[in-house]
């Protein structure tokens, strides 16, 4: 088996299908599943607790419990969507067939709705000896984080029930899309285009960046932003979350090696370097740019480096890593910062800034560094060309989720409403939404 076919773990549902029966005479590999049980676990923590403090230290004191109960309440919802359809939609391979385009090519049939076929002692593969339980579950983690991200760009304005809506939504029409043409493997589309996403740089970060960045232009600015002063409420939250992220962020990495091997060793390594330099990336950029560094700034570069490095994990080597942490902590501080200023968007956490910007450094820079004449571990002889397909990825995701995110917000203002009105967004979403207040003093 090519490193290529072997990229990521999205990739062995391609395999699951054919090889559930030869995986069942094998035995299970008990080191391979103990490392993704720890894996779907620390995937799990990156959303409750590691983004809801992240994401709940950067609001206004009167909204922080809404949106961590929007963390809450998309982990609930994912997880059972995900069991019920989203999983066959996302991983169901029957019709596919390498450089053949149908539908298949693009979303996965019904065939493994409600899990159907799951047996309890049956293996994710052949060449991947755990249960496929275990896969099924850390994929649902991966499903439960992306449209939980897209929540920061709407953060302090939406409706909770429209948010409910909204996410059901999206993740059906455009979450599972995407993963079943990126990871479903040969017959995917954007598989056999050759696009390298080894843990979800296109999947997750620029699919949940663009949708954010579509939410926040049609729900509209914050009443009195930019002029009234909007600072996060308490930055302990913040940092703590991002120190959540980035453990947390080794199960999403190195995790996506489907066992405890070289790859996952050489993932976790290189998701190591790549967040400490776009951590010192942003922050030396702010420095020099507005005269001192600071701690949410430390915090958004450790995230926006865990979100380059994503797609290239498996097959860059250190010193590409280094390059990708960089570029995307200097690149990404400006697109958070001056660059929306400039454009006038109220992304209130900067989801598109970071997980955007930050997923798209990635998957471009993955299509050089993969080459094994840069320090690489993929099977890139002609950077230019892969450069090329991976732009090609990148494109084709942000037009498609762009246009499927507008049109499902625009049907559902139309029909529910999407944003509070001005009294609830000025009382606070806490009190407004859920009865409730972060702080009783």
């Amino acid at each position: 088996m090519t490193l290529r076919k072997f990229a990521g773990l999205g990739a062995l549902l391609s395999l699951v299908t054919p090889g559930l029966a030869m995986a069942d005479e094998a035995a299970l590999n008990s080191g391979d599943t103990a490392w993704m049980l720890t894996s779907t676990a620390l995937v799990l923590f990156m959303t409750i607790p590691g983004l809801a403090l992240f994401y709940g230290g950067m609001v206004r004191s009167k909204n922080i419990l809404s949106v961590m109960m929007q963390c809450f309440a998309i982990t609930g919802l994912i997880s059972l969507l995900w069991v019920i359809y989203g999983y066959s939609m996302a991983f169901d391979v029957t019709g596919m067939e390498k450089g053949v385009v149908n539908l298949n090519s693009f979303v996965g049939g019904f065939s493994k709705a409600f899990l159907a076929g799951l047996s309890h002692d049956g293996l994710t593969s052949a060449a991947a000896l755990f249960p496929e339980s275990v896969f099924i579950t850390f994929q649902m983690t991966f499903a439960i984080i992306t449209p939980a991200l897209i929540a920061g760009a709407f953060a302090e304005r939406m409706k909770f029930s429209a948010m409910l809506v909204f996410i059901g939504l999206w993740f059906t029409l455009v979450y599972a899309p995407i993963a079943h043409m990126v990871w479903s493997g040969d017959g995917g589309l954007l598989w056999d285009w050759g696009v390298l996403d080894f843990a979800g740089g296109t999947v997750v970060h620029i699919n949940a960046g663009v949708a954010g960045l579509i939410a926040c232009l049609v729900l509209g600015k914050r009443k009195g932003y930019p002029t009234t002063p909007m600072a996060p409420h308490n930055l302990g939250y913040t940092l703590v979350g991002a120190a959540m992220l980035w453990v947390g962020w080794f199960g999403f990495n190195a995790g996506s090696a489907a066992a405890a091997n070289g790859t996952a060793g050489m993932a976790m390594l290189v998701t190591q370097i790549a967040t400490a330099a776009a951590a010192l990336g942003w922050m030396f950029a702010e420095w020099v740019t507005h005269g001192k560094p600071s701690a949410l700034g430390i915090a958004s570069g450790v995230v926006a480096g865990l979100v380059a490095i994503t797609p290239a994990a498996g097959t860059v080597g250190p010193m590409g890593s280094l390059v990708i942490g960089l570029v995307a902590g200097v690149l990404c501080f400006f697109c958070a910062t001056s660059l929306k200023r400039k454009l006038g968007y109220d992304d209130s956490l900067d989801a598109f800034g970071v997980h955007g910007i930050g997923g798209i450094i990635g998957a471009l820079l993955t299509g050089v560094f993969a080459a094994p004449a840069l320090g690489g571990f993929g099977t890139v002889e002609d950077i230019a060309a892969q450069v090329f397909i991976q732009f090609k990825g990148v494109a084709f995701t942000v037009i498609y989720t762009a246009i499927v995110t507008f049109v499902i917000l625009k049907v559902l203002d139309l029909v529910m409403g999407l944003r509070v009105n001005d009294e609830e967004e000025t009382v606070g979403l806490d009190l407004a939404l859920h009865n409730e207040r972060g702080y009783n003093l």
